[in-house]
């Protein structure tokens, strides 16, 4: 009987502190408002992952957030990426630390790491809970993707009440 009573608080516990899969990109892609600029949020697949334990530390897989194509666009372009639900994950997270990279799509269809409008190579870029939102400035005449290329966080609530707990992000271009 002890054995059963063991088990069943094992399984209990587990269930309450297992691990989520949980997609960390919801995208939305809005009108870029400008010419020659086309924006697409990633799927599902190709967007960063992370295994959410309550009470833990733990790390994102690298993934896609949003492909731009300003390859019919001569201007250089600010792009701003914003987490738009941080109030709501901060209940949960005491911390969410995401390295923001930029890539660009080269003559054979490669993804190449992505330099800044001046030529000088892109600095690590993190956005976090805090620090939202991002601002990039690129040359035209080119097609990117915005990716979280690493991670971590800091899960410091086990129950999430049955709520979504990815962080939500949304894009904004701008013509220079």
């Amino acid at each position: 009987m002890r054995k059963f009573a063991r088990f069943t608080i094992i399984i209990t516990l587990f269930l309450f502190l297992a691990p989520w899969l949980t997609s960390l990109a919801y995208g939305s892609n809005n009108d870029a408002g400008q010419a020659g600029i086309q924006v697409e949020a990633a799927k599902p697949p190709a967007a960063p992952t992370t295994m959410i334990f309550g009470k833990a530390i733990g790390g994102v897989t690298p993934g896609d957030l949003f492909y731009v194509d300003a390859t019919d666009s001569s201007n250089d372009i600010c792009i701003s990426l914003y987490i738009t639900n941080a109030h709501e994950l901060t209940p949960y997270l005491r911390y969410l630390i995401l390295k923001v990279a930029v890539y660009f799509q080269d003559e054979d269809g490669q993804w190449c790491q992505a330099p800044l409008w001046d030529g000088s190579p892109l600095r690590d870029t993190y956005i976090t809970l805090r620090n939202s939102p991002v601002n990039l400035t690129l040359p035209g005449l080119t097609r990117y993707k915005i990716t979280i290329d690493s991670g971590c966080y800091y899960c410091i609530n086990a129950d999430t009440g049955g709520n979504d707990i990815s962080p939500q992000f949304y894009l904004t271009i701008e013509t220079v």
